[in-house]
């Protein structure tokens, strides 16, 4: 298998085991020293165990069905790097059952270690408008 399908398989997992609320298995795919951008609440987050607790929060904020689709997937790779970006269009089903979601950019770092890809690298994003501050989350692709 290319590692452009190596690839894509992790971030198809990715995305699976994010719908199915698995955060084992989310968890599964990072590297241990792994450093996140998230959109939510934190600059940083540094290692699996603080992005553990993050994935948990969130998680549990939307307690019914998750929204976690990609689209204009792109992806580069190298033997032993890689990286990809996306637009992101994430959220999920509050306890009222409303559906919240929005757009976002997604842009992740990859390395294969003993040949094994893991995440190393997230970042997750929203545009925001410059003179007022606020994020830009009704954007549309």
């Amino acid at each position: 298998m290319s590692a452009h399908a190596e690839i894509q398989s992790l971030i198809d997992t990715y995305q699976q085991a994010v719908i199915a609320k698995d955060i084992d298995k989310v968890m599964a795919l990072y590297a241990d020293d792994i450093v996140s951008f998230d959109a939510v609440k934190a600059l940083q987050f540094k290692g699996k165990a603080a992005y553990r607790a993050h994935w948990q929060a969130c998680m549990e904020m939307c307690p019914g069905p998750h929204i976690f689709e990609f689209h204009q997937i792109n992806i580069v790779t190298g033997e032993q790097i890689a990286f990809a970006h996306w637009l992101a269009h994430c959220g999920g089903t509050n306890d009222k059952g409303e559906t919240q979601a929005c757009w976002m950019r997604g842009t992740a770092g990859y390395r294969r270690d003993a040949g094994q890809w893991r995440i190393v690298h997230e970042h997750f994003s929203a545009p925001f408008d410059m003179e007022s501050g606020a994020t830009l989350f009704d954007l549309q692709p």
